[in-house]
């Protein structure tokens, strides 16, 4: 890779987790090992268990699975660093999908890890509480276009939550309203409709009851100005600053996430190589359906940033 080249690190949302995530990192690099001490220590409970050896279904609970993702995304960022031995160029733009957002705040200097545990923690709990307020759920669509599921939106009583690329858009509401989508989608040519396992209709209005809770709880953390430009969730534009990054957390709770925006405004702004860093690889797929020819390189083992430090080291 060129040195020139401008580079962007991005972070997974839920749904990316799988037991014994971290454990080999946790294992290996002692950098890795300090963020889970780290984060065991602010939660007061040992999450880095629930992450190596947990249950799936304790894991996969809503409060607990965003601070394991964001720990084990910051574990593998770390690790990587170690590795690199001071070689990886920095990147021009952080951005994350959903939780991942957090994950790249604490990546820009915006958040202690310390706090952001403690604060996707507390926006999990409240997810949860709005999902059973409000029961929904979510329902990916594959193979249709915006202005048609728009109108099947209309039709169904449902939201947008998720432009994730061409092809691939998420909806959410009561569940009831996502049978009536699949009717509706399939009748309209959908290739595929993809139930996401979610306790509640994420980036909805259905999330309205617990966005002022979240937004008092928003006010007890300290946030600083980005040293990397963070990019919205909401805007697909870079936050530039303490006030919008504390306005962003509270819409992006109920607001459509613009992920395939965000990529397109890196992609506007020079970057031509994408690292997901954290478990699972579904933003390194999104990213190569918008657009096929820029690089992309996961990070989540030993194997992948063994392969990727000793590249850095040759290109270096």
């Amino acid at each position: 890779m060129s040195a020139s080249s401008r580079i962007a690190f991005v972070f997974p949302g839920q749904g990316s987790q799988s037991v014994g995530m971290g454990l080999d990192l946790y294992d290996r690099y002692p950098s890795a090992r300090a963020v889970f001490d780290e984060a065991d220590a602010s939660l007061g409970f040992s999450l880095s268990s629930l992450c190596f050896e947990g249950s799936g279904d304790e894991l996969t609970k809503t409060h607990n699975v965003q601070p394991a993702i964001l720990t084990v995304s910051i574990a593998c960022l770390r690790a990587l660093e170690e590795a690199a031995t001071g070689s990886l160029p920095g990147p021009a733009f952080v951005a994350g999908h959903s939780l991942g957002e957090y994950t790249a705040m604490v990546v820009a200097g915006v958040l202690d890890l310390a706090d952001a545990v403690l604060l996707v923690r507390e926006r999990g709990r409240l997810m949860y509480e709005a999902g059973l307020k409000n029961p929904g759920s979510m329902l990916a669509i594959i193979g249709l276009d915006e202005e048609t599921v728009s109108e099947i939106c209309v039709d169904s009583q449902t939201e947008i939550s998720n432009m994730n690329c061409p092809g691939q858009i998420v909806l959410s509401g009561p569940v009831e309203s996502l049978a009536e989508v699949d009717k509706l989608a399939r009748a309209k040519g959908a290739r595929a409709l993809i139930p996401l396992k979610v306790s509640g209709a994420f980036h909805s209005a259905l999330m309205e009851p617990v966005v002022a809770e979240f937004s008092e709880v928003i006010s007890g953390f300290t946030f600083r100005e980005p040293v990397i430009p963070v990019i919205s969730n909401v805007t697909a534009r870079p936050l530039p600053d303490v006030p919008s990054i504390r306005e962003e957390m509270v819409k992006q709770l109920r607001n459509c996430i613009q992920w395939q925006g965000s990529v397109e405004y890196m992609m506007d702004h020079g970057v031509a190589s994408f690292y997901e860093i954290g478990p699972g690889r579904v933003l390194t797929g999104l990213i190569r359906r918008i657009n096929p020819d820029v690089q992309t390189f996961n990070i989540s083992s030993i194997e992948d940033i063994t392969q990727l430090a000793g590249e850095e080291d040759s290109a270096g």
